[in-house]
């Protein structure tokens, strides 16, 4: 995974923060559609930091809702983008999932 200083699970679908898993964009996403959504990403969090700053919180809920969108559409959230029934584990602490074991073995190596 170009550009991830965080561990990445061995399926692909996490990188690891402080110990808590969160889901990695599908890599599926054709290659312009993925540029098109980052670019709305960050126009909406720069939106998020400009509403807070200026007190709108009309406009930070507005910018809250287009950064839900673009990570959406990356398959950050919403709908898990594997196929395979596994359970969705973004945002639990990946002690208390099945990759456990896996980053013990990361964070003692």
């Amino acid at each position: 995974m170009a550009g991830i200083k965080h561990p990445v699970t061995p399926d692909g679908r996490y990188f690891v923060v402080k110990g808590k898993l969160w889901r990695l964009s599908d890599p599926e996403i054709e290659p312009r559609e993925r540029v098109r959504l980052v670019k709305a990403l960050m126009d909406a969090r720069r939106a998020v930091k400009d509403a807070k700053s200026g007190g709108d919180r009309d406009a930070e809920l507005e910018a809250h809702r287009r950064v839900d969108e673009a990570k959406r559409g990356l398959g950050e959230r919403g709908p898990v983008w594997w196929g395979d029934g596994a359970p969705d584990f973004n945002r639990h602490l990946v002690k208390n999932t099945p990759y456990a074991a896996w980053y013990s073995k990361q964070r003692s190596g």
